[in-house]
């Protein structure tokens, strides 16, 4: 059977060659008589790969010395929580700003743990924009500010990020790390879940500052203070073994395609076939207000929704899956993510073109 064009948004595609090379290594690693999923976290072998996956990761962001990384599991929901249990503890209040789904349950699960002001937000537009920022509205006492640089959902992205002076930033990358150049230096924390541009489910990787490290509110479950995580390389308890080792292949390819600065390119170009067909078509249009628009993740929608219900059934009919949008925003949204090669976004814009001439 042919692979599909996958268009999901999480669990999503995974490139070819890192799949095929995870498939001939599934049954014995290396020389190790074993299958990744057979060893031991404690292994030579298993850390070996854990420190490759942390060394390539640092080059490819260009993480500077004094921020650890952490391979965790709980997913990025997890981090909703073990951010402000480790970080809201000076004088228990932060910033947030609402620009999707996954912000608002961030700041409602902040709420347990001291005090959220909510700087900004587009809900009101049903998160079609990012909101504009007002830094008189800043707390210059916040223990931190929280941004989700990338809304899966609603398609919308930072291209400029606030400036918060002494607080420091922290930012959900679950949908868009290692799809554009980012400077690390800017952010106190950074994490993504594993599951839209980085591998299988299972892994979140952290990226913390140091002077954030140890200072956990007292009750914070064990499994959950970031510190004990670096104190232990990630190895506290049995981390998501298989998962690290594919995210470390994905690494290696993001490498062997030219890096984040290659990617962020290709990312660009097929992101601007999409949207340059929605703004010149007729019959399909986009969602997301033109200078927020997401490299990652693009909902458009037709003018029915018998429409947009007869679009992804013919889509799929064609071997192009995972097109049906969010509830919340309703038609159709293509997650182009690392993995989705262009002639994928060629392909499902030629079959548009297609849909769009024989339904005006």
């Amino acid at each position: 059977m042919n692979r599909v064009y996958n268009f999901s948004a999480g669990p999503s595609v995974l490139p070819l060659e890192v799949l095929e090379k995870a498939q001939k290594e599934f049954v014995c690693y290396g020389n190790s008589g074993m299958s990744v999923m057979e060893m031991s976290h404690r292994s030579k072998d298993f850390e070996q790969i854990l420190y490759h996956a942390e060394d390539t990761l640092r080059e490819l962001m260009k993480i500077p010395n004094n921020y650890k990384v952490l391979f965790l599991q709980g997913g990025g929901s997890t981090q909703f929580a073990m951010i402000p249990m480790n970080l809201m503890n000076r004088n228990h209040k932060a910033d947030y700003v609402k620009t999707g789904q996954w912000a608002t349950k961030a700041a409602e699960e902040a709420k347990k743990y001291g005090k959220v002001n909510i700087v900004a937000s587009s809900e009101n537009t049903t998160f079609d924009r990012i909101p504009d920022l007002d830094k008189n509205k800043f707390d210059a006492d916040a223990d931190y500010f929280y941004i989700t640089l990338n809304n899966t959902i609603y398609g919308t992205r930072y291209t400029v990020l606030p400036d918060t002076g002494n607080v420091p930033l922290v930012g959900d990358m679950s949908s868009s790390i290692l799809s554009e150049e980012i400077d690390i230096t800017k952010f106190g924390l950074l994490y993504a879940g594993a599951q839209k541009n980085l591998g299988p489910a299972g892994v979140t990787v952290v990226i913390v500052r140091e002077d954030l490290l140890g200072n956990a509110m007292e009750f914070t479950p064990t499994m959950l203070c970031y510190d004990v995580h670096v104190k232990n390389n990630s190895l506290y308890n049995t981390p998501p073994t298989y998962g690290i080792y594919f995210i470390g292949l994905v690494f290696d390819w993001v490498k062997q395609q030219g890096g984040v600065k290659q990617l962020q390119k290709i990312n660009e170009q097929k992101a601007s076939i999409l949207y340059n067909f929605l703004d010149a078509s007729e019959l399909f249009k986009g969602t997301v207000v033109k200078k927020d628009r997401s490299l990652m993740n693009v909902p458009f929608v037709l003018p029915t929704e018998e429409l947009n219900k007869k679009f992804i059934l013919e889509a799929q009919s064609k071997g192009f899956v995972n097109l049906k949008g969010h509830r919340t925003v309703g038609g159709m949204r293509a997650s182009i993510y690392n993995a989705m090669p262009i002639e994928g976004v060629k392909s499902l814009v030629a079959f548009m073109e297609q849909f769009e001439k024989e339904n005006k």
